[in-house]
């Protein structure tokens, strides 16, 4: 029987309305589990699944559960007022072959697994899944089988994952695409609805605070100042956000012989460690695409370091992180995936195969050797799921097949300000 809750008394679009109509039909009337709603950007998508989720008498949270795929992705949902977290921390236990001394202290962690739970949180009744084309196919199986009734949202328009995608978000039930009236003169919304549609951005003003400017013709100390000014940079090649991470450092006033990381830099983390949590309750992990700042880097040995790390969505800083400085160094890693930093008597850090040092001291615990880089500038796939208040793009659309959703994509990262450079 259907919930009676107090709803809101809310205008919705036509295509919204329709939505709503389908989406409450298939999980009051439908055996089938899934629902895929797809929307552009501006078509108030987060706005109606919250509407929908009081609509079926809900409550976020208990009843109705908001995940996503990335501890970064759940954070735009938890900053939009939904209690959110990960597919991973919702479907599956981590089991862990540990070696403790004898004082019952952790000294090696050898592996980690995932373990799919026997069962999910009783009174469950509705999972939400945001950014969805980010959702692996394995693990999209293992969520389909507990038998929830499942709502995939996700934006057709945007790039897909690298590797590992889902092809869920190309049968949608229903797409919504009319811009709410809120977003109707929101110039980002609409420079996006123009990309969407495949037409050419010319340069100039399309609102406050957005612009398409010629960045040949763009003084020197412009370009500088957009730099600082941003929250994000997004590039397209790997080798533009290299060059623009060194010029963002310069302008920070860093010494080019600082190569490690100083206090306060912003880095991302290129390595899954699903063993690190973020936060005490061990929802977020320290996941490739996790952005922060370092502090108390301090050298060790074997091309090691150590640094405490604060992710920019959460309260809470991960102390001691050892990590690898190759790519500081020397623009490659030195250790591969899954080597261990041996935390010795003394204070000291070593690389699992140091044999000598291992022989000479005592080992009182072991931890994964991290991967990180400056993360002033980003690419377009790593900035996905993200959002941004002042986004900075330089436009290398063209490197890529699918030009009109790299742009779109990297757009759609910006929530009040917004340059492209082209």
């Amino acid at each position: 029987m259907q919930s009676q809750s107090i709803v809101p008394n809310v205008s919705l679009t036509a295509d919204q309305a329709e939505a709503a109509e389908l989406i409450e039909e298939w999980f009051f009337h439908l055996n089938t589990q899934i629902f895929v709603l797809c929307g552009y950007a501006g078509t108030g998508k987060t706005f109606l699944v919250d509407y929908i989720v009081r609509k079926l008498g809900l409550t976020a949270g208990v009843s109705a559960v908001f995940v996503a795929p990335t501890g970064k992705a759940a954070s735009v949902l938890i900053r939009g007022g939904s209690p959110a977290g990960t597919v991973h921390g919702l479907i599956y236990t981590r089991e862990e072959d540990i070696e403790v001394n004898e004082d019952g202290e952790v000294i090696s962690e050898r592996f980690l697994r995932f373990v799919k739970r026997e069962q999910l949180t009783p009174g469950i009744r509705l999972i939400i899944v945001d950014e969805t084309s980010m959702v692996p196919d394995d693990i999209l199986r293992d969520l389909l089988s507990f038998g929830i009734k499942c709502l995939f949202c996700g934006d057709p328009a945007q790039l897909p994952p690298v590797s590992g995608a889902c092809n869920l978000l190309s049968y949608p039930v229903i797409t919504l695409k009319e811009i709410v009236r809120q977003e109707a003169n929101n110039p980002i919304v609409r420079l996006a609805e123009e990309v969407r549609k495949g037409r050419e951005i010319p340069f100039g003003e399309y609102g406050k605070g957005v612009s398409v400017l010629p960045l040949r013709t763009l003084e020197k100390e412009e370009v500088d100042r957009l730099l600082l000014e941003a929250d994000q940079i997004i590039a397209g090649t790997n080798r533009t956000r290299m060059r623009l991470n060194r010029t963002v450092r310069m302008l920070r006033g860093i010494p080019p012989e600082a190569v490690l990381p100083t206090d306060g830099e912003k880095l991302v983390c290129t390595l899954n460690n699903w063993g690190k949590a973020l936060d005490p309750n061990g929802v977020f992990r320290l996941v490739n695409g996790i952005v922060g700042n370092a502090y108390c880097v301090r050298e060790q040995e074997d091309g090691l370091a150590q640094l405490d790390f604060k992710p920019d969505f959460l309260p809470d800083t991960v102390y001691d992180l050892p990590f690898d400085t190759g790519i500081f160094r020397e623009r490659g890693y030195y250790h591969g995936y899954g080597d261990k930093a041996c935390f010795l008597e003394g204070g000291r850090m070593v690389h699992e195969s140091n044999v000598e040092a291992l022989r000479r001291f005592r080992i009182r615990r072991e931890d994964t050797v991290c991967r990180f880089e400056f993360a002033y500038a980003v690419t377009c796939h790593k900035a996905q799921g993200s959002e941004y208040d002042t986004v900075v793009v330089f436009d290398e659309s063209r490197y890529f097949d699918n030009a009109a959703s790299w742009l779109y994509t990297a757009i759609t990262r910006a929530r009040k300000k917004l340059v492209i450079l082209r």
